[in-house]
């Protein structure tokens, strides 16, 4: 078993380093931050929607 728990570890790296848990990242930071506030969380459309803007809007160089 111990290929199994080493397989589970990789692909959790490869997930993380990828980003492909994005929305699962957001989900339980906005669970331990802000669900006692009342609200909802972003849809996983709204937060992919929300990450493109933030990456691609705006100015991005240095002078």
């Amino acid at each position: 078993m111990f290929w199994l728990n080493s397989f589970k570890q990789a692909w959790r790296w490869l997930r993380r380093a990828s980003g492909d848990d994005a929305y699962e990242r957001y989900l339980a930071h906005w669970q331990e931050r802000h669900a006692q506030q009342g609200g909802r969380p972003l849809s996983r459309k709204a937060f992919f929607r929300a990450e493109l803007d933030r990456k691609w809007n705006g100015v991005r160089r240095c002078c």
